[in-house]
């Protein structure tokens, strides 16, 4: 909708990032002792938080459908995924949130080589559990073309 988040007229950015005044009905010191107890760094901080969120969407950060936090915290609870593994009243995708995603199985550089980009189709099935649908549209194949390639393997 707009560049920059100080383009966006009926944002409280430009007031928080210290660029305006802030309207009498707007609060920023809360959210600015956040980032510091001095002014002048936390409104820089707070500009550095809000730019490196730009294009970030909680989607893309959550694991398994369940688990949202740094990567440390999300693989503090793999013994614990791993024992609900075979508890099917819990959905495959958090009881495996733990698996690689399908971008880290297959790299760039592994999608040059057919043999190997083959192996690993198989090792996301047989391994990680994911669906033909999912690995084919990840690959952008159809789902009948990595049933056939699993089946040429098998």
């Amino acid at each position: 909708m707009v560049e920059t988040p100080d383009a966006w007229k009926w944002s409280s950015y430009r007031a928080t990032a210290g660029r305006e005044r802030p309207h009498a009905c707007l609060t920023i010191n809360w959210i600015l002792g956040q980032f510091s107890g001095k002014r002048g760094k936390a409104e820089k901080e707070y500009k550095q938080f809000v730019q490196w969120g730009i294009g970030k969407t909680i989607w893309t950060e959550v694991r398994g459908q369940a688990i949202l936090g740094e990567e440390e915290f999300g693989d503090k609870l793999v013994d614990h995924l791993r024992k609900q593994k075979d508890i099917p009243e819990i959905p495959k995708s958090q009881r495996y949130a733990n698996r690689p995603t399908l971008a880290k199985i297959f790299t760039e550089k592994l999608l040059g080589n057919k043999q190997k980009r083959d192996k690993k189709i198989a090792e996301a099935v047989e391994k990680h559990l994911y669906s033909l649908r999912e690995i084919a549209a990840h690959l952008g194949l159809h789902y009948t073309s990595v049933s056939r390639i699993i089946n040429e393997r098998g």
